[in-house]
């Protein structure tokens, strides 16, 4: 440890208060950034609400759970050694597996030590006197640290989207958040359930629950196009033969447009014969999962184009749904894949069980939630469960849970005026905010790729800046207001030359009444984007002002 390091800290461990770092969160970005630095010889402090590690994978038990990305590809691959000593049951894994995953990482890395659980950060304030950020903390106390950095994800359990529903507080029966699952088992045998919210969350339940419910009742104000998972276990032969290709297929991942492996189309879906194009689909969706998006070039550049997939998908609907009245009400009119496309097991198939009602949110509105139930503009529904499958406030929502505030006292929030103005460089920092880093911040690929490889580049990068800032005498690195500027606009310019801003989505901030509408994610591809921001770091961190020893070193 060199002086430098010492300062911030104490011989005494439990006397600590001062680091060079403080990130939130033990989930995929909290547990890779603690290690990251702390193989680096950096003091570094971890907070986690929760009693475990895991992020929203913590959180997030809800019967079904279960990861769209395929576990093979849903882990770190930083490390060999930890690639090859994993071993995935099934193509997805199931929520309890990826936490038992993580909680592996975390002992594999000895990482725990670091981690104080139970303690969630309420405040953080950038001191410019002593260019550190003050942390307050739930238990009252306060550390500071060099570096700040969040790890709280695009969708956290601070920030799950309970709806303003007349009448909750006097429901007699229990209800729950998808996203705030209790730990416990619920047991939901011969009892009538509400679900609210047919997103991801609701897709992967509503099976399920139906399964044990005396009725299942579904709430539905957006119908959504599911694909099936064909989830299956994963045989010896092709495991080994994955861990073999480690290098190639982390290569892959990182140089890829969604962070998998795998070609997208090359040819256009309207140049495609009909017959053709329906075999395509077809197979694509007898193999399952999210490979029918990369079928054609211009799925989501061209509304022809999406109207072929959308139409083919809606097919399926109507040869999977008897009721005729039911299967209308499940069609979707939005273009495909223009909200985070879903993957499903049975889901379709639950709209055949005598035991399951849907109900269209649109033509019958909720009215309020009664001691007994639900009631809508047409009906009221005895319940004795309301499960609300409604998500989360996303992408900026977990940041805004937190009072963040840069130079001259300005809030997080109030800069980027509630989500109106969101405005970052490279999704990784924001102008006024010193020394401050969001892992899949606003403006990155984050949540429209592979998340685990989003949180690798972002770690990685931010790891090897604050070792340049270190070795070059640097206190403070910030994003100029000119680059977030140019950035934010071509993230726009990227976004609006696709089919995804227009459509209303959670990803447009549409599920959170009053919200302002933008589209904070940058979908110029995952391997294009790391392309860039190591350009950024090659050129000295080019777009950024860094302060040595009181010298302003500003790049243009």
């Amino acid at each position: 440890m060199t002086a430098n390091q010492q300062q911030f800290y104490k011989i005494e461990k439990n006397q600590v208060t001062n680091f060079e770092a403080i990130v939130i969160g033990a989930g995929f970005s909290g547990l890779y950034m603690l290690n990251r630095l702390r193989e680096a010889g950096f003091s570094v402090r971890v907070y986690e609400k929760g009693n475990g590690v895991g992020g929203a994978w913590y959180w997030s038990r809800y019967p079904g759970a279960r990861c769209d990305s395929e576990s093979i590809y849903y882990n770190y691959t930083f490390s060999e050694e930890l690639y090859k000593e994993w071993t995935w049951s099934s193509r997805y894994p199931e929520q309890a597996e990826i936490l038992r995953y993580l909680n592996f990482v975390a002992d594999r890395l000895d990482l725990r030590q670091d981690i104080q659980f139970n303690t969630e950060i309420k405040a953080a304030h950038y001191d410019e006197t002593h260019n550190l950020w003050r942390i307050d903390l739930n238990d009252g106390t306060c550390v500071s640290a060099k570096y700040f950095i969040t790890g709280v994800g695009c969708l956290s359990v601070n920030a799950t989207n309970v709806p303003a529903i007349k009448g909750l507080d006097r429901f007699e029966g229990k209800w729950y958040h998808t996203g705030a699952w209790p730990h416990e088992k619920i047991d939901f045998k011969g009892k009538r359930v509400g679900v609210i919210g047919t997103g991801s969350s609701g897709v992967q339940a509503i099976p399920v629950i139906a399964q044990k419910a005396e009725h299942l009742t579904v709430f539905q104000r957006t119908p959504q196009y599911t694909i099936p998972a064909r989830n299956r276990p994963l045989d010896l032969e092709f495991i080994e033969k994955t861990k073999e290709n480690y290098s190639e297929i982390r290569r892959q991942m990182h140089e890829s447009f969604g962070g998998f492996p795998g070609n997208r189309g090359d040819r256009s879906a309207l140049e495609e014969p009909p017959e053709n194009r329906q075999s395509v689909y077809e197979a694509a969706w007898e193999a399952g999962g999210l490979a029918i998006r990369s079928t054609y070039k211009d799925i989501m550049t061209n509304e022809a184009a999406n109207n072929t997939v959308s139409d083919f998908l809606r097919s399926k609907i109507r040869e999977i749904v008897q009721d005729p009245e039911v299967h209308g009400k499940l069609m979707p009119t939005y273009f495909f894949a223009t909200k985070r496309p879903v993957l499903d097991t049975n889901y379709f198939e639950t709209y055949n069980r005598k035991n399951v009602t849907l109900v269209d949110l649109r033509k019958s509105p909720i009215e309020e939630i009664t001691p007994k139930g639900l009631r809508t503009t047409e009906a009221e529904y005895e319940l004795d469960f309301l499960v609300f499958a409604t998500g989360y406030d996303g992408v900026t929502g977990p940041l805004f849970k937190i009072d963040i505030r840069g130079k001259d006292g300005l809030s997080l929030k109030e800069k980027w005026e509630d989500g109106a103005l969101v405005k970052t460089y490279l999704g990784l920092s924001t102008a006024g905010f010193p020394n401050f880093f969001i892992i899949t911040g606003p403006e990155s690929p984050s949540v429209l790729s592979n998340v685990p490889v989003a949180i690798e580049q972002h770690v990685e990068w931010i790891g090897d800046c604050i070792q340049y800032l270190h070795d070059h005498g640097v206190e403070t690195i910030e994003a100029k207001a000119e680059a977030e500027e140019a950035w934010s606009k071509h993230c726009k310019e990227v976004a609006d030359s696709t089919l995804y801003t227009k459509t209303d989505s959670w990803l447009t901030g549409a599920n959170i009444a009053d919200k302002p509408r933008g589209f904070p994610i940058y979908i110029g591809g995952i391997g294009q984007y790391r392309q860039i921001i190591d350009e950024i770091a090659a050129k000295g961190y080019e777009g950024f002002s860094l302060v040595t020893h009181q010298k302003t070193k500003s790049y243009q």
